[in-house]
């Protein structure tokens, strides 16, 4: 099958940091899937995963950890899926990823693609929505039937993907969405998405929030640098409000700045359930099942902004390199296999 894989960890402008090869298909057993691949998104773990380091892997490592497809065969414990079933997923990253012809993946992690979306809109979806899915109503814990209607969140990058998924959920929960985003263009896709108000972060946050009436908020999602807003997260949080992050520290953050408030700060890693077998791994598979519902009456809509064609070498690192220019906004897929 046709795959595309790395051996070298690389700058992305190295034609060697990811390459065309042929592997052999996978064989499914258990509860996986063997999906045909049919689309992918590139989210910023790829490229982190890719980024340069001194190691060289004996064996082609496969990335992608977001992909739509057909269900080509199942494993004999698999009970939801069958055959010619259209499936989309974010996977396993401790597993080979979606950036080949076909996919083993644990039939808990999928679920049915919406019905009204291309493979390419529904690929743009499931790593992204599970993270937003998760950090709003796992760590922060928003009630999804109205029960925080009028509180506020300030959701911090919401033109990116996890960012975009977030404003919409934000809404369909009753919340006032705030989210930042700088370029013309950005702000006009935050504001498409839902938000109530949008703020460039590159203007002083706390005028800018005070101007909205906003001077504190009862929740904040940062899907951008944790580091560069702690302290402006710990004077814009709610006395018992709640912070969710999604990117590791570099520096040790002071915990303390929080203490006075009794606010609450939990990190969201979407692939925990996966990476540790939890009881709950399902969950994600349940949560795809309903996201799809929710696409399909209308009340979600996909985050997808651009798309390449077809799946190789090439587009992938030109994909790679605009994730890591951090101006990418909503998801970037690439589709077909040429």
């Amino acid at each position: 099958m046709k795959a595309v894989a790395l051996t070298q960890y690389l700058p992305v402008s190295d034609p060697r940091s990811l390459v065309d090869i042929d592997l052999p298909q996978p064989a499914p057993g258990g509860h996986d899937l063997l999906v045909r691949v049919e689309a992918v998104s590139v989210n910023p773990v790829d490229a982190k995963v890719r980024s340069p380091q001194d190691k060289v892997e004996e064996h082609p490592k496969v990335l992608g950890y977001d992909a739509a497809g057909l269900v080509e065969s199942v494993g004999n414990a698999v009970t939801r899926f069958k055959p010619g079933d259209a499936v989309y997923y974010a996977g396993d990253i401790t597993r080979p990823g979606s950036n080949a012809e076909f996919q083993l993946v644990d039939e808990r992690l999928v679920g049915h693609k919406p019905s009204t979306l291309s493979f390419a809109e529904a690929a743009a979806l499931p790593l992204t929505t599970i993270t937003a899915w998760e950090s709003l109503f796992t760590r922060l814990g928003i009630n999804r039937a109205g029960g925080n209607r009028g509180d506020s969140i300030l959701i911090i990058g919401g033109a990116g993907g996890v960012g975009s998924i977030a404003i919409q959920l934000a809404k369909l929960a009753g919340l006032v969405a705030i989210a930042t985003a700088s370029r013309p263009q950005s702000q006009v896709w935050a504001t498409q998405m839902g938000a109530d108000y949008v703020v460039d972060y590159h203007e002083p946050l706390l005028e800018e929030m005070g101007r909205l009436g906003h001077r504190e908020v009862d929740f904040i999602a940062n899907f951008n640098d944790t580091d560069a807003y702690w302290s402006l997260m710990s004077e814009l949080i709610r006395p018992q409000g709640k912070i969710v992050g999604i990117v590791g520290n570099r520096d040790p953050l002071d915990l303390n700045l929080l203490k006075n408030k009794s606010a609450t700060f939990a990190w969201e890693f979407m692939f925990t359930r996966s990476m540790y077998q939890t009881t709950d791994m399902a969950d994600q598979g349940n949560l795809l099942d309903e996201v799809a519902a929710l696409v399909a009456a209308g009340k979600l809509r996909t985050t997808l902004g651009q798309t390449l064609s077809p799946i190789n070498a090439a587009n992938l690192r030109q994909a790679h390199a605009q994730v890591e220019s951090g101006r990418t906004i909503g998801k970037l897929v690439l589709a077909g296999w040429s």
